[in-house]
């Protein structure tokens, strides 16, 4: 098979690949999406789950001020003071106002808000930017992660089809498709159109795909590959190196 059979062939392999697992965006998904202007999603309404970390402001309550907790498996939250306290699929202030109520109880806490709940680390929630980038793999999602931050922060690597980057929601049921839109990376860098820019949420995918060569570039390497290294044994058996002597191409070590 010559030079030109092989690229046609690599070509070929590609398309099937795109043809076979590929998901068609349509425009019209990104209605499913917010922009970050139209929602006010702020740390107030982010929702606990484990094993997310919160801090306790109370000044009042010595023995819980500044107190650091794990939200447990379970979805609870203990203090040898007050008790357990159920954390998990509340918000910060609800959790606030469960912890005022247990106070209540020993300490009389004046003012409208004498217990302040922070979150001190995110960690429950993730979505994710895999592809042609430096940095692959789940992020922790904080409420106001965009497209713009999600793929900046992940750094399209130089095979990067930045043109292209597929924003994709995972549907909840099975009846239902995801919804998948397409974003111009370079464009929202380049030009400052920020017109896709949207709020993402838990769960969400990012996806960037390679340029088109170097798609080929991918097959025609996953293709050669096991080839040379079948050639390579193949030279060392019938030309085995020796422990004295300079090495030469044609015949190994001698």
């Amino acid at each position: 098979m010559n030079r030109s059979k092989k690229l046609a062939l690599a070509a070929l392999l590609v398309a099937m690949a795109f043809a076979s697992g590929c998901f068609t965006p349509n425009p019209e998904d990104i209605r499913a999406f917010v922009k970050p202007y139209e929602v006010d999603v702020t740390a107030e309404n982010y929702i606990f789950q484990p094993p997310d970390e919160i801090e306790i402001h109370c000044a009042q309550v010595p023995e819980i001020d500044l107190e650091r907790q794990r939200i447990r498996p379970d979805g609870k939250i203990s203090f040898e003071a007050i008790g357990e306290i159920e954390a998990a699929g509340k918000t910060p202030q609800e959790v606030a106002a469960a912890i005022q109520e247990k106070v209540a109880a020993t300490y009389v806490l004046p003012g409208d808000n004498p217990v302040d709940v922070r979150i001190s680390l995110y960690a429950s929630q993730v979505y994710y930017v895999v592809g042609q980038v430096m940095r692959p793999g789940p992020r922790t999602y904080t409420g106001r992660d965009s497209v713009l931050t999600a793929v900046a922060l992940a750094q399209p690597n130089p095979l990067a089809w930045e043109e292209r980057v597929r924003v994709i929601r995972p549907s909840a049921h099975e009846e239902e498709p995801p919804r998948i839109f397409l974003v111009n990376y370079q464009r929202m860098i380049s030009r400052g159109d920020t017109s896709k820019d949207v709020l993402l949420q838990e769960g969400d995918i990012i996806y960037v795909p390679p340029t088109i060569l170097a798609a080929i570039g991918m097959v025609v390497e996953e293709f050669i590959t096991p080839v040379a290294r079948a050639f390579y044994g193949w030279y060392l058996v019938q030309n085995p190196p020796t422990s004295t002597g300079a090495y030469t191409p044609a015949g190994g070590f001698r």
